[in-house]
């Protein structure tokens, strides 16, 4: 009996081994998502371009996250939290279980270590960062400190009514510390976090490749590969979107809709964004942030900024500008009808627009008798930085570009085009090195501080780490936009940014150009996509059929 049961047992092994060997493997999934630029860094403290974020969003995972197409927040590694009355205390409990790609625990000294290296200047890591959006979104936080292993408590200076949304940011994702400890200033070439996907490869101007993460604390991503190629011509984008070369692409230029519609095997996402699109006037000055804390302290400048250009300081140029650019005849013809024409400086949907201020209207003649009252009848020079990559509030920069140029031409100011790649504009931006220049913004959080106090308060005015790529320094905006950051009470929240866009308005640092549309294509046979009201890209749980 028992020969028989050995001889059984084999043929069951050996049947197994058999039908192993022959079994058919399961083809790899990979996506390939056309993307009109590379990322700068993979360090999700440490960008502010979404090119970067796009990426990173699908490797790192924070504290709490937004809901599908929304930006309600919903637990993510942390399980729950409490709020202490005065909302200056908020305590996290943490998920357990969870592990980084590298193998080790995400845990309480990780949380810490994601968080502290940006505000802590005696940090090890903090000299290998800018962290420039803790400054723009984090400045109330005090510190956090480690309960115990899967606690840690978030300790403001001064409660902070939008800082919920802002924690399922990119910046305060968590990344692995014994990662950081591994590669030290280049970590961020070297990305390890908790999410759906795990970091491959990153071939420069050419490809970032991500692999599914088998060991994700919620059910594995259904695809095996997601690779973010690079292609900043939107034709040639398009082009490869069609041969089946990539299966989804960003930022679609509307006057290939049609066509796109038209294919079968193509599918057009579209809906109303949440972004300003603007040209941002240098008034000349800034202020370097000694202490790093991210608000402009007393003797903290100001200070001239690189760009500095004498006729732009005066503000009767800089109306002068505004009244020089014809913003519908843009929208119109280079937007073909997927934006609207922007006077403020977020969108007409959030707490607090101001929609009673009237807008520089299109007025040539108004532009050159104000050139001539600030001493420039004859106009003068200057440069114009313009992005070479596409952006989801800005779709082509280079036409925008040359039409403000024929615009400011027609009134006598001689504008050249300045491009570089897109990492040295960020970075020449930042430090303030442009007379003028095109940039934009798609809000973070679904919170008017999000743009209020990032793009135009005088704290972001930091040369060298600017959110306010104009510069302006008036003390009486920065007090509104912190009164309204400081209460909870809606209607004076309101009638605070109000107030503050009435004084933005005044100082004409911004051509506020355009609202876009957020535009996406895909192949038919990839589903689940949904688009996100701040144009990040989550890849999790999409699936290719």
């Amino acid at each position: 009996m028992k020969r028989v049961l050995m001889v059984l047992l084999v043929l069951t092994i050996t049947a197994g081994v058999v039908f192993v060997s022959c079994k058919k493997e399961e083809p790899v999934k990979t996506l390939v998502f056309g993307s009109s630029g590379d990322a700068v860094r993979l360090d999700p403290a440490d960008v502010t371009d979404g090119e970067s974020i796009q990426r990173m969003d699908n490797i790192f995972e924070g504290l709490v996250e937004y809901e599908t197409g929304t930006t309600e927040i919903k637990p993510a590694l942390a399980e729950s939290w409490t709020t202490s009355a005065d909302g200056t205390e908020i305590t996290f409990k943490l998920r357990r279980g969870v592990k980084f790609h590298d193998g080790t625990d995400f845990n309480a000294d990780a949380v810490v270590f994601s968080l502290e290296r940006q505000y802590n200047q005696e940090h090890p890591f903090h000299q290998y960062g800018e962290w420039v959006y803790w400054g723009y979104m984090f400045g109330d936080v005090d510190r956090v400190e480690k309960i115990d292993d899967y606690t840690v408590k978030l300790l403001m200076k001064a409660p902070n009514s939008s800082i919920m949304t802002s924690l399922a940011m990119f910046t305060v994702a968590i990344v692995s510390p014994a990662n950081a400890d591994e590669y030290g200033e280049n970590m961020f070439r070297h990305p390890v976090g908790t999410g759906p996907f795990k970091f491959v490869e990153w071939v420069k101007d050419d490809h970032i490749t991500l692999a599914k993460n088998e060991d994700y604390w919620r059910d594995p991503a259904e695809i095996d590969q997601l690779i973010f190629k690079v292609i900043p011509d939107t034709s040639a984008r398009l082009l490869a979107l069609e041969v089946g070369e990539v299966h989804g692409m960003e930022y679609p230029d509307p006057n290939d809709f049609d066509r796109i519609r038209d294919n079968a095997d193509l599918v057009l996402m579209s809906e109303p964004g949440m972004n300003v699109g603007y040209m941002a006037i240098n008034t000349g000055y800034g202020y370097i942030d000694d202490n790093g804390n991210g608000v402009r302290d007393p003797g903290e400048g100001p200070d001239k900024n690189p760009g500095y250009h004498e006729a732009l300081t005066k503000r009767e140029v800089r109306q002068a500008i505004n009244y020089a650019i014809d913003k519908k005849s843009i929208v119109d013809n280079l937007y073909l009808g997927t934006a609207s024409v922007a006077k403020n400086g977020m969108p007409p949907f959030m707490l607090g627009y101001n929609d009673a201020i009237k807008d520089y209207e299109y007025d040539p003649a108004k532009a050159k008798q104000l050139l001539a009252e600030a001493g420039y009848p004859d106009g003068f020079e200057v440069q114009l930085h313009v992005m070479p990559v596409s952006r989801p509030y800005m779709f082509d920069p280079p036409k925008i570009g040359e039409a403000i140029q024929s615009y400011l031409g027609a009134v006598g100011i001689d504008v050249s085009i300045y491009q570089v790649d897109w990492g040295t504009y960020l970075q020449e931006t930042e430090s303030g090195m442009h007379n003028m220049c095109l940039l934009g913004w798609t809000g973070d959080n679904g919170d008017p501080d999000n743009f209020m106090n990032v793009l135009y308060g005088p704290n972001a005015a930091n040369i060298g780490a600017a959110g306010n790529y104009s510069f302006i320094l008036r003390p009486e905006l920065q007090e509104a936009l912190t009164a309204a950051v400081r209460t909870y009470d809606v209607e004076e929240r309101a009638r605070q940014y109000k107030k503050a866009q009435e004084m933005i308005h005044e100082d004409a640092g911004w051509v506020y150009i355009a609202h876009a549309n957020q535009n996406l294509a895909f192949r038919k046979n990839v589903k689940g996509y949904s688009l996100h009201p701040t144009s990040r890209k989550f890849f999790y749980p999409v699936t290719l059929e």
